[in-house]
């Protein structure tokens, strides 16, 4: 790791994070399908413990594939945190079961996609994590 500007870079080895692009062949996602392929391995990355420079630098371009392709094919127009939760559900074919225990019961979770209770700097973290795009999208 070297230091830049406050920040800790994290140094890549060429040839490491060269495999890694000939496994996963990350490309420009042109379908539901391939982003559906694209979401399966970046979750897969996301969750894996201790994960190396090379699959962190993969894991950031396969978000930025994810978002360019959600944000030309599902544009938000006049977005809320409400309606962005609401849109990221619908994308990946979730209900609100489905985010029990990640930002907590199902009557909180009811009220928060219907737009009653906001949702907490905590939620939206967690959010963020779940869905792997910046907590901010939720304040």
């Amino acid at each position: 790791m070297t230091k830049k500007s406050g920040k800790m870079t994290l140094i890549i080895n060429p040839e490491i994070y060269a495999s890694l692009l000939v496994e996963y062949q990350p490309k420009v996602i042109k379908t539901d399908e391939e982003n559906e392929h694209a979401i399966a391995l970046a979750e897969e990355l996301a969750h894996r413990q201790n994960k190396t420079a090379e699959e962190s630098a993969l894991l950031e371009l396969l978000i930025t594939l994810i978002e360019k392709y959600e944000d030309e094919q599902y544009p938000m127009g006049d977005s809320n945190p409400h309606s962005m939760l609401r849109h990221l559900m619908e994308a990946r074919n979730l209900k609100q079961a489905d985010l029990v225990g990640i930002i907590g019961s199902s009557g909180v979770i009811s009220e928060i996609v219907n737009g009653k209770r906001e949702i907490s700097k905590a939620q939206a973290k967690a959010l963020g994590e779940f869905f792997h795009v910046d907590s901010g999208l939720f304040i």
